[in-house]
């Protein structure tokens, strides 16, 4: 089947599973969890075969953590997936509702999107959790999965379209497509994609941007802070930055900077590195860090850089405000945080980052639709229109406005002198209406 057939089909499926019961959708979610756990060795043996080539081929470290999967991970995805079904429903949902004259009502509702295009590298997890949230939200969704995680992708589409079509979802609502060229037409089809919904590198992010009409959602990259205050518990402050930067470091939100306040540096960042250094990290350091410990010289572009890796660059700061205008300069607006206890400077520094999610004395790596109790995410933004921060199944839909009338007229309201508007508030919502509760 030709890409263009595929999105066709999947846009075909998109009418008919945007209203799809709630009881539906959480049925297939379950259902999907189960085949999964089924098939873990299926999922488990496509998954080396990925792993193997990749060694072969000698991909960045990065990457091969990113493209493994475990008896671990994939239970994780099963739970994942069954937290999306217990989630509420996000279609259908009253936003606004309002009286405008007596008899004429006007509602806002939730609805989803349409079709998705998620194009991802290297995680063949993105697969089912993307899936589950389009799934949940009435979505169709068009999978891109990097080719380095061919066999991965292939099992993981397979199981999850098989069983989600068991339980009644619309057939072809999910489609795999391979090879680049195949993202290079899909760029194209902004008359039947609604959303592009990129996760890889800074390049292949920004490449996708520059090269279609369709709107984008994500993040290039993920240049994340710890800023170490000058009231800051140093016990926590080492336990957090170590958290944020060796847990898992070839992940989007885990810390790639350390800023530490001059009144505790002598204090904090000999302890720093000696914990840095047993966790094999690489420390990069301005030239007042290397005054009061011996590491690598930071160099400009070090402030910039999403490193994905064990290496992290530290720089001493004056004061509060230094440290916030430094983030502001340098960071990716994804995440950041702060280590004190002084509410005072935790309110300043929060409200004076400009990054999707900031953190007062917890970990970037918080910083996740799972963890956000948004059942998943199918990535995280660091624009502002429209969807910010992880964005789960609220991020994947929008809305539209059903006014209902007893043969109202506009010319009432036009004539001289005009019939006047209510605008009166409802409580009650949509669904009342649908059901004739009203």
């Amino acid at each position: 089947m030709s890409l263009l057939q595929k999105v066709k089909e999947a846009r075909e499926a998109f009418l008919h599973l945007s209203t799809l019961s709630t009881e539906v959708k959480n049925d297939a979610l379950r259902e999907a969890a189960g085949a999964l756990r089924e098939h873990r060795e299926e999922v488990l043996e496509a998954n080396r075969k990925d792993l193997e080539i990749a060694q072969k081929e000698r991909i960045p470290k990065p990457l091969l953590e990113r493209l493994k999967l475990s008896e671990g991970k994939l239970e994780a995805l099963c739970q994942m997936i069954e937290s999306v079904a217990r989630l509420e429903d996000p279609v259908g949902r009253t936003l606004y509702a309002c009286e405008l004259d007596e008899g004429l009502e006007l509602y806002r509702v939730s609805c989803p999107i349409g079709v998705i295009g998620a194009i991802f590298e290297s995680r063949p997890d993105v697969l089912p959790q993307i899936s589950s949230l389009c799934l949940k939200s009435g979505n169709a969704v068009i999978l891109k999965g990097g080719r380095e995680a061919t066999h991965s992708n292939r099992i993981l589409f397979r199981l999850f379209r098989e069983a989600t079509e068991r339980k009644g979802v619309p057939r072809g609502w999910m489609q795999l497509v391979e090879g680049r060229e195949e993202v290079r037409k899909l760029l194209k089809l902004e008359d039947y994609v609604d959303l592009l919904v990129p996760r890889g590198s800074k390049e292949f992010i920004k490449f996708i941007q520059r090269n279609t009409r369709i709107p984008v959602l994500g993040h290039a990259e993920g240049v994340c802070h710890v800023y170490v205050d000058q009231y800051a518990d140093l016990s926590k402050a080492l336990e957090i930055c170590y958290d944020a930067k060796v847990q898992y470091p070839a992940v989007c939100n885990a810390a790639e900077k350390v800023l530490v306040h001059a009144k505790v540096a002598e204090e904090f960042l000999p302890k720093l590195v000696e914990v840095y250094s047993r966790a094999g990290v690489e420390v990069r350091g301005c030239e007042r860090t290397r005054r009061i410990v011996k590491v690598k010289r930071a160099k400009e572009e070090d402030w910039y850089a999403e490193y994905l890796d064990l290496i992290i660059a530290v720089k001493v700061v004056d004061s509060l405000e230094e440290a916030i205008s430094h983030i502001n300069k340098y960071g990716s607006k994804h995440t950041d945080a702060i280590v004190t206890e002084d509410r005072e400077s935790a309110v300043k520094f929060m409200e004076g980052v400009d990054s999707s999610s900031v953190m007062w004395n917890a970990s970037t790596r918080f910083s996740d639709g799972y963890r956000y109790g948004l059942g998943a995410e199918v990535g995280i933004s660091t624009g502002k229109l429209h969807a910010r921060g992880p964005v789960g199944l609220e991020g994947l839909t929008t809305y539209k406005y059903y006014l209902v009338g007893r043969g109202h007229v506009v010319a009432p309201y036009l004539s001289s002198p005009p019939r006047p508007f209510l605008h009166r508030r409802l409580e009650k919502t949509w669904r009342e209406v649908k059901e004739g509760r009203s």
